[in-house]
């Protein structure tokens, strides 16, 4: 009932869709070319790092999204499209090409440009490294001819984008100035050593303190040697003066037999002087007298001779007194040679420690000319190594070695798009369903009471009658 009460909107509706059916038919089918473009990790980055053997990059294993998304908008460049407009004559004439008489060359390529790119299909392909690239025209060879031209314009355009120019003049300079630097800190480090007289600063002050600890040990000993022989100085000076420095080794005691037979015999003599004279004088005559006095002095010369015997005393060198003396001797001139080695300890530890300086300033020196020539050097060997991934990444681009690659080249399509038959069921699908859209639209959209049962419904009155309407001079119920 609707598409009855409708049927005007739907012939319309069909009628539109069908004509544009016939239009699409009429133009000429459309031909298809698709082109597949690989995206890959590899030499996406230069080689440019500060170390001579760069970390391995795990982030660049595997493609993200937004580096796919990059190579989609470098397909999509409007340089890119530009070339490939020209490459192909696409700025032709169209229907409207009367209103743009004064265009020049260079707007036609723009306009055509951008046309071209809303024709360009460029999506990635899901859960792939892959951009599906496609262009549909009315010639399969013109298809297949823009794609390639498109693959070769962006090859291009990746190079130059991933790839700047200069970086092998850049590194040859820098290599060039690593080995001037190199050359140059060489020649200081050779020109230190000739003129401190030195070769390898640092060992010799190891050496020379080495020398200097021994040397102040030495010292210290001496000086402990000299301590304890001033003692024994002083100790053997004592003992010196208190021992004698002779002593008796032997002491003999006896009579003089000599004197004591003249005093005896003299006393004998005198005795019989005194017997002669006694038998001549008296005992108190003056010679008897004499005698006896005489006798008497004899005597007593022999009771003292006999109370005083004759001692015979014989005297040494003492041995303790000797002994003392040589080693007191001895320890002087070991004391003299002490103070001499100590004093000569000391000159030579000055002369150590004031090397030991001098060596110290210098290893100083020497290790920063060192260090300065081993990073002259390092240096020099990283430029070295990235000047030759320089030239070698030169030499991949210029044969074409990216990191992108067209995976499925396009060919020109036998078969277009849409066959005839498939337009047509699709054109009279969308005309029938278009028509039945416009037709209920239409129903939807008219405010007119079509039966008894609308009025009913809208007005809550009864219908008492009903009078047909007169269409084309008949009449309808």
């Amino acid at each position: 009932m609707v598409l009855f009460r409708q049927r005007r909107a739907f012939i319309w509706a069909c009628g539109v869709v069908l004509l544009g059916v016939t239009l699409y038919l009429i133009a000429g089918d459309r031909y298809q070319a698709e082109m597949k473009v690989l995206v890959r990790p590899g030499r996406a980055d230069a080689p440019v790092s500060a170390q001579e053997n760069a970390p391995l990059d795990l982030t660049r294993l595997a493609i993200s999204d937004e580096e796919l998304n990059s190579e989609v908008e470098l397909l999509r460049d409007d340089e890119v499209l530009r070339q490939v407009v020209e490459q192909n004559s696409l700025g032709g004439r169209d229907w409207w090409h009367f209103l743009r008489l004064g265009e020049g060359r260079a707007q036609r390529v723009e306009r055509e440009a951008r046309r071209l790119a809303k024709k360009l299909r460029v999506d990635p392909v899901k859960k792939t490294d892959l951009i599906s690239i496609r262009y549909s025209s009315g010639d399969p060879q013109v298809a297949a001819r823009v794609l390639k031209s498109l693959a070769n314009a962006y090859l291009e355009k990746h190079t130059v984008v991933h790839r700047p120019g200069g970086e092998l003049s850049f590194f040859e300079q820098q290599t060039a100035e690593a080995r001037r630097q190199l050359e140059e800190a060489q020649l200081k480090l050779l020109q230190f050593a000739e003129g401190y007289k030195v070769v390898a600063a640092e060992r010799e002050r190891d050496l020379v303190l080495d020398k200097l600890s021994d040397v102040d040990a030495s010292g210290r000993r001496t000086q402990i040697d000299l301590a304890e022989t001033r003692r024994r100085v002083q100790e053997l000076e004592r003992q010196l003066s208190l021992l004698p420095e002779r002593t008796t080794s032997q002491l003999r005691t006896a009579d003089n037999p000599e004197l004591l037979k003249a005093l005896k015999s003299s006393l004998l003599d005198l005795q019989l002087r005194r017997t002669e004279l006694r038998t001549k004088f008296e005992p108190n005559h003056p010679l008897v007298q004499e005698v006896e006095r005489q006798i008497a002095q004899a005597e007593a010369a022999i009771a003292a001779e006999n109370a005083t015997p004759v001692r015979e005393e014989t005297t040494d060198r003492n041995p303790q007194y000797e002994w003392a003396k040589t080693e007191l001797e001895k320890a002087e001139v070991q004391w003299k040679e002490l103070e001499t080695r100590a004093t000569a300890t000391e000159v030579q530890e000055s002369a150590y420690h004031a090397l030991a300086q001098q060596l110290g300033d210098d290893a100083i020196a020497q290790d920063d000319l060192i260090s300065r020539e081993k990073a002259a050097e390092e240096n020099y060997l990283l430029y070295v190594k990235k000047d030759e991934e320089a030239r070698m990444a030169d030499a991949l681009d210029q044969r074409g070695i990216v990191n992108v690659a067209v995976a499925e080249e396009p060919v020109a399509p036998a078969l277009p798009i849409w066959s005839t038959w498939a337009v047509l069921v699709v054109g009279l699908s969308a005309a029938g369903l278009a028509g039945t859209g416009a037709a209920f639209a239409a129903d939807y959209l008219d405010p007119a009471f079509r039966t008894p049962d609308d009025v009913l419904a809208y007005l809550e009155a009864p219908v008492l009658a009903s009078l047909p309407r007169y269409v084309q001079g008949r009449i309808s119920a």
